[in-house]
């Protein structure tokens, strides 16, 4: 028998429930992400490409959809050895700062033995970037000039005769601002990476009888993979997109694209400008793609 209830005098009435599909409340919980990624990023992005194509001239630029633009930077032997030429800054610095990167990480995650101590040196290592880049990469100036802190203690011990020329206002200078501007960008996701690695399969590794090399070589590095991969996407992101070091620090005897790109843009000639932007950018993309098809850092994510 069916049963009928009675709503007593007072009594709330039974609230209707309503019923939200779960792929839609997904989709509003994403929607404030997408728009600002829209609007900050992809627009942006989408508005270069557009440029890219358009006409110009001294005074201004002409909507258009010409092709030129790609034609002169693909087609020209100075834009293809620019671009080597910031390759070529790019693989040099990664190298160098992979390598100070994973031992000053390896230092702090298994020889310092007190969380304590580890995050003062970590900090010790962000101190240089409470400083513009600007100051960080001038302070070079006066110790590697010819009559600077280098070459003068050198000239004065005797070890060499004359100052060295290519200390300074050269591709050794430039290499070794970057280094010295984006080393942290590396010893962080590795120094994560490696304060993750459970303790306990390096003693048990230690137990089997692996010496140090052997724990190093096929149980930390294998563990560290993902932190270097995130080290490389900003290391070599960052040096792709630097200017100011290389104008600095070569003194106008380097080149690299994103310089290529300012001087573009101080001449008004932005459509071209435009066009390196995308080419810089697809080659920027297709280094970090073939980084992430030899390294998943989605668990560091």
């Amino acid at each position: 028998m069916a049963t009928v209830r009675f709503i007593g005098v007072g009594e709330p009435k039974p609230k209707r429930v309503i019923q939200v599909p779960l792929r839609l409340v997904s989709y509003l919980q994403a929607a404030p992400l997408a728009v600002i990624l829209g609007a900050f990023l992809l627009l942006p992005i989408l508005m270069i490409g557009i440029v890219s194509f358009w006409d110009y001239d001294f005074a201004q630029m002409y909507p258009d959809f010409v092709t030129f633009n790609y034609e002169e930077t693909l087609g020209s032997w100075v834009t293809w050895k620019i671009y080597l030429n910031t390759l070529k800054f790019a693989l040099i610095v990664w190298a160098i700062t992979l390598f100070i990167g994973f031992w000053v990480a390896y230092f702090l995650a298994f020889h310092i033995r007190t969380a304590t101590m580890q995050m003062v040196l970590f900090l010790v290592c962000t101190v240089p970037f409470l400083t513009s880049n600007i100051i960080r990469m001038i302070s070079w100036i006066p110790v590697l000039g010819r009559n600077g802190l280098i070459n003068t203690t050198l000239v004065n011990a005797g070890i060499i005769p004359a100052p060295i020329e290519w200390l300074l206002y050269s591709d050794f200078a430039v290499v070794l601002a970057m280094v010295h501007l984006y080393t942290l960008f590396m010893v962080t996701p590795i120094f994560n990476t490696l304060m993750r690695i459970d303790k306990s399969l390096i003693e048990a590794a230690r137990d089997a009888g692996a010496s140090g090399l052997q724990i190093l070589t096929n149980v930390i590095i294998p563990l560290a993979k993902p932190g270097m991969a995130i080290g490389t996407i900003f290391v070599v992101t960052l040096v792709m997109a630097d200017f100011s070091t290389v104008q600095v620090m070569s003194g106008g005897q380097s080149a690299s694209v994103a310089l290529m790109m300012k001087n573009q843009m101080s001449l008004l000639q932005y459509p071209a400008a435009a066009a390196n932007a995308v080419v810089l950018l697809i080659l920027v993309l297709l280094m970090v793609a073939g980084i992430l098809r030899i390294v998943d850092i989605r668990k560091e994510l």
